[in-house]
């Protein structure tokens, strides 16, 4: 029991609740399942899980809240569960904090994959071995483009001297760029590269995130090149 990934499951339908519970249990993770986003926010308080997977259409607490409350505490990952693919459920989810999202109805297997997918990039968010970044200033691990400063060994990143707090996803994305600095990273690489797809993703996962990144570290840092991809300028 201790070695298994422990899941939080919030949905309220209770069809579907139980089984994917039934089919997550069955691969291995130990779920706890939730029936709205109250209890699921006190069930993530109490256990902690590994990751969380949340409905976007909650009870009490929606889905999109509970993401901004559990990332207020956590960097836990957290999978959006929506049965639209709408851009405003798309778009509020990821911005929320979320890592990703499966559409409804979802085929077991995928979801697996998605949440493995999510799982191997949190625990590997060093990302392999690397080739030196051109352009920075690399010092002991630390590589530095203007005031901003990346610890590529100790996982820090600072902004004029101070801390900037990062997620395990934007941190990924921020090495992604930092490795290649001045150099178009199309959002299919990056999705490959930070989300682990090996197959056609959602291009809005990598767009919100690189938003989310600029917040942090400054807007003009991560250039946009129209029809191409973003880059890291030097």
């Amino acid at each position: 029991m201790a070695d298994q990934t422990h899941v939080l499951f919030v949905e309220d339908d209770d069809v579907i609740r139980e089984a994917t519970q039934l089919a997550l249990e069955r691969d291995g993770f130990a779920v706890t399942a939730m029936p709205d986003g109250l209890s699921g926010l006190e069930a993530f308080r109490a256990d902690r899980p590994d990751i969380a997977l949340l409905d976007v259409m909650l009870p009490g607490l929606d889905g999109v809240s509970l993401c901004r409350r559990i990332r207020d505490e956590s960097t836990v990952p957290v999978i959006m569960l929506s049965a639209r693919a709408d851009s405003i459920d798309v778009v509020l989810g990821l911005e929320a904090g979320a890592d990703d999202y499966v559409t409804k109805p979802f085929d077991g297997a995928v979801l697996v994959a998605r949440i493995r997918a999510v799982l191997r990039r949190f625990g590997h968010a060093g990302g392999g071995d690397r080739a030196d970044a051109g352009g920075a200033a690399d010092t002991g691990g630390v590589l530095t483009f203007g005031e901003l400063e990346v610890d590529t060994e100790g996982m820090e990143v600072r902004r004029a001297g101070r801390p900037v707090a990062l997620t395990p996803t934007e941190m990924r994305l921020l090495l992604e760029f930092s490795s290649a600095p001045g150099t178009v990273l199309s959002r299919d690489k990056l999705l490959e590269r930070v989300w682990d797809y090996g197959w056609g993703g959602d291009t809005r996962v990598v767009d919100v995130h690189v938003q989310r990144l600029r917040a942090k570290i400054g807007q003009d840092r991560i250039e946009t090149v129209r029809g191409f991809g973003y880059k890291l300028k030097a």
